[in-house]
């Protein structure tokens, strides 16, 4: 017969021993809830970038999250995202989320404000609308908003340019820019850049050629809407400064495109040239107010390195390879002229 104190023991064993059991099932089950919560891969990596937007809460960057199907468990994010204060921390801006991040990972990187930058690449735009349409594209703020600062002439006189001139201010390059920039930040840090670009030296050029950074980007505009070919820049723009350091009309016929709005003109017609706009270098002598495009630094460099020669007229070569024909005499240019416009009429190009 068995002793009771050793049923005693006995039993007190089992029961020791399924509080054991139940503590490690217990405690697998916290391990693992929060394991899924903070360190299991949760991240899809359906779309690149996660946007926060300003002035956005937590309720819609998890709204964003579930309806981009960006992570495999939308509960479990909110879960981590609640214990992490996440929606006191919320940082706007552009992030990076690859397939397999952990809720934990992304919460520290949003709260931290560790954005990935825009890498913001300016260049052959035509126009401050069509600058202005390209930023909303790329940042956060909208056409309206970078169009209201370049139109401000509160801001833009303290930095000593006008309505027309102000996009004399922006240099083509690539630029890392933080997606939530605000429009007046973004306008500050290119102004550093254009005081960077215009160097002493560069300076020093403009000022020997009895020009201001401004005219000579706006001199450059004209430069790179005429040459297809770098090389012909210096060249150009050496006969454009014949013809302003002689009080002659510039007569390019890039400005009288910008000045009639229709960029699709292959062939400048005389009704064209005479649109009442300070833009129509045919009508008025001296530069036009502003830019008639975003010029490239090489056409820059190539009005402050110029080519010294004689000429005073261009025609575009009859075998419209891009090229032009250069002349010093009317006469030289009134033969090139003829050989283009009956190219133009053999291809029955009229307008």
């Amino acid at each position: 017969m068995a002793d009771p104190l050793e049923k005693k023991m006995s039993n007190g064993k089992k029961i020791a021993l399924v509080i054991i059991c139940l503590a490690i099932l217990l405690g697998g089950y916290f391990m693992l809830n929060f394991y899924r919560t903070y360190f299991s891969p949760n991240f899809t990596g359906k779309q690149k970038y996660l946007y926060v937007k300003t002035g956005g809460n937590l309720d819609a960057l998890i709204n964003e999250l579930e309806s981009k199907d960006l992570v495999n468990s939308i509960g479990e994010f909110k879960k981590a995202a609640t214990k992490m204060n996440l929606g006191e921390n919320l940082k706007p801006g552009r992030y990076l989320v690859k397939k397999g991040m952990t809720n934990r990972v992304v919460v520290n990187m949003i709260k931290a404000g560790n954005q990935d930058p825009v890498k913001l690449k300016i260049h052959n735009l035509r126009t401050k609308e069509n600058f202005a349409a390209f930023l909303a594209k790329n940042l956060e703020a909208d056409s309206s908003q970078f169009i209201n600062v370049l139109d401000s002439s509160n801001l833009i006189t303290k930095y000593g340019f006008n309505q027309d001139n102000i996009y004399a201010m922006f240099i083509p390059n690539t630029y890392n820019v933080y997606w939530n920039e605000n429009p007046v930040d973004f306008f500050i840090r290119m102004n550093k850049e254009y005081e960077s670009f215009w160097t002493a030296a560069r300076k020093k050029k403009a000022a020997s050629l009895n020009l201001s950074p401004i005219q000579v980007t706006i001199l450059a505009s004209i430069v790179d809407g005429e040459a297809l070919y770098d090389k012909e820049m210096p060249i150009i723009a050496g006969l454009y400064l014949n013809r302003l350091n002689r009080g002659q009309l510039l007569q390019a016929d890039p400005t009288v495109i910008f000045a009639n709005g229709d960029f699709n003109v292959k062939r400048v017609t005389n009704i064209l040239l005479q649109t009442p706009s300070l833009y129509n270098t045919y009508k008025y002598a001296g530069l036009p107010p502003g830019p008639i495009m975003m010029p490239s630094i090489n056409a820059i460099d190539a009005v402050l390195n110029h080519d010294k020669n004689n000429y005073i007229y261009m025609c575009a070569k009859e075998d419209f390879s891009g090229y032009h024909n250069f002349a010093a005499t009317q006469a030289e240019h009134n033969a090139n002229a003829r050989k283009y416009r009956e190219a133009l009429n053999r291809r029955k190009i009229f307008k």
